[in-house]
């Protein structure tokens, strides 16, 4: 089976967004170039979600092992490649899907309206960014590597002045009652606003406010919550009301909103010379 059958994409170059590849020792992230990345990603995927964390793969996902749907079709797909592994598919050690309000258009929907009522954030007149299907190799699971892939983000949210990122961001599980310290806490502490809060859809509510705020240990909690969540959090990000039980990939999502002016100058300037120092490096210039 080819790249272009597994992926749906042409082989060969495709459309991207033109910033150049950041680079921190052997690691660099970048967009992915051609069908044959996306499969690469599309099989990183599978690894972490099916083989890791025993999400259930349908049968077509599970005959071809790549984690695809239609939405890759119109992504951006974010990587991190490790250069001391190769150039191979082996190298693309961590990912992000990147879907545009065009985009999104395109497919006719966003990821998160499966999951989550988004009506509000739709009514708005913002350039719209999903975040979603992220994940990195086992091995490279480090500050680097998450680093790498919010400089990624950061450039392409310039390249594309990009408003307002929204996104399905999971805990580990399907027990509410497990989790209920994470899910008290970012509802009381974390709640959007009510213009930019989704809600989840209410045949797939759950209940966020699970245990009395007082009886919380804040910094157990926090020690808790899985790395990209916490990571939104640090840019001014907020959650959406209510949480959704997604069995076929064994977690329990929350929806995630981060309006962009609200991340700290302290983050733009750092990513906007990190993105302005890579295009100086571009040859030819």
């Amino acid at each position: 089976m080819t790249a272009e059958q597994r992926t749906g994409q042409p082989a060969g170059t495709i459309e991207r967004p033109g910033f150049a590849e950041l680079r921190v020792g052997n690691l660099g992230v970048r967009m992915a170039a051609n069908a044959d990345e996306i499969d690469a990603i599309q099989a990183l995927r599978y690894r972490v979600f099916y083989d890791e964390m025993r999400a259930t793969p349908s049968r077509a996902a599970a005959l071809i092992r790549r984690d695809r749907d239609a939405l890759d079709e119109v992504a951006d797909h974010l990587l991190v490649i490790d250069h001391a592994l190769g150039d191979g598919p082996e190298s693309v050690v961590g990912t992000y899907r990147l879907i545009r309000r065009e985009a999104a258009a395109r497919a006719g929907r966003f990821y998160t309206a499966g999951e989550f009522d988004i009506s509000r954030l739709l009514a708005l007149p913002y350039r719209l960014l999903e975040l979603g299907r992220s994940c990195v190799d086992a091995a490279h699971r480090n500050r680097v590597v998450m680093q790498l892939l919010w400089r990624g983000i950061a450039a392409y949210v310039f390249e594309y002045q990009i408003d307002l990122m929204f996104g399905c961001a999971s805990l580990p599980g399907t027990d509410p009652d497990a989790l209920a310290p994470e899910l008290t806490y970012l509802y009381h502490h974390h709640l959007a606003p009510p213009g930019l809060r989704p809600r989840a859809l209410p045949e797939r509510y759950v209940e966020m406010r699970r245990l009395d705020l007082d009886s919380l240990d804040r910094r157990a909690v926090l020690a808790r919550l899985p790395p990209l969540i916490k990571g939104y959090l640090r840019l001014g990000g907020f959650v959406g009301d209510g949480a959704v039980i997604d069995r076929d990939f064994n977690t329990i999502d929350v929806a995630m909103v981060v309006k962009t002016d609200l991340v700290t100058d302290k983050y733009y300037r750092h990513y906007e010379r990190q993105l302005r120092e890579a295009l100086d490096d571009e040859p030819g210039d």
